[in-house]
């Protein structure tokens, strides 16, 4: 387990979530790995305009995933959520954006595995991240194994089952002993800040993070990225990786 753990931590990888296009240029420019651009941060993440999705892929340098979720009622989607889903992923698509931001479950509460279908046939080559509908999942492990299925899911987003990341360590490192060194990425999400992101990293083995709040002024979601902390979670990170 320990030698899986070191090969995670060649890098921590940073992924900061932008609303706004003024957030994109600030976490590029202060050491961000990846951008997930939402609005409606307050509810979790909606979909962003088309306006902005393009402004951001054209302004940055880094990936810019974009999240596809239509409305906050759920993650379980009816015909004509699909209909409005995949009409965005269309669009994004034709624009540009590295990945999108996805997730979907069924009434009972497992992947949602012909919504992931119909997603992917509009998706052409972007990749994806399933979001945190996994942790709402009837059983987090069974619905982890279905995701990493398939081949175009890089990322699972996830606070490992449990309201902050930091309080399901040893859920990430089941969820890391499953995936292996080559495998899906698991980001961690949720509760991370600067106060506890490298005992976290360190005790979790974890190689993702993905923060909000967390980076930004006074640690409010509706301000916009503080440029300093985000330097500062970069190198704190830096220092995780060479203890």
């Amino acid at each position: 387990m320990m030698q899986q753990v070191r090969r995670q931590l060649d890098r921590v990888h940073l992924e900061v979530i932008g609303t706004t296009l003024s957030d994109v240029r600030s976490a590029e420019a202060a050491g961000a790995d990846r951008i997930e651009l939402i609005t409606a941060i307050q509810e979790g993440g909606l979909t962003p305009s088309l306006a902005l999705v393009e402004q951001a892929v054209e302004t940055a340098s880094i990936p810019v995933r974009v999240m596809v979720r239509p409305h906050a009622r759920s993650f379980v989607y009816d015909q004509d959520d699909m209909k409005t889903i995949v009409r965005d992923v269309e669009l994004i698509a034709s624009v540009g954006a590295e990945a999108i931001v996805f997730g979907a479950l069924t009434e009972d509460g497992k992947v949602d595995e012909r919504a992931l279908e119909q997603v992917f046939k509009a998706a052409r080559s972007m990749k994806m991240t399933f979001h945190r509908a996994i942790d709402e999942s009837r059983n987090l492990l069974e619905a982890f194994k279905t995701v990493q299925q398939y081949e175009g899911i890089t990322d699972i987003l996830t606070s490992g089952g449990a309201d902050r990341a930091p309080e399901a360590v040893e859920q990430f490192k089941a969820l890391l002993q499953e995936s292996g060194p080559q495998g899906i990425h698991i980001m961690a999400g949720a509760g991370l800040n600067l106060q506890n992101i490298t005992d976290f990293v360190r005790e979790s083995g974890v190689s993702y993070v993905h923060l909000g709040s967390g980076v930004r002024r006074s640690g409010d979601a509706m301000q916009p990225i503080d440029a300093a902390r985000v330097q500062e979670l970069r190198q704190l990170l830096d220092q995780a990786v060479l203890v």
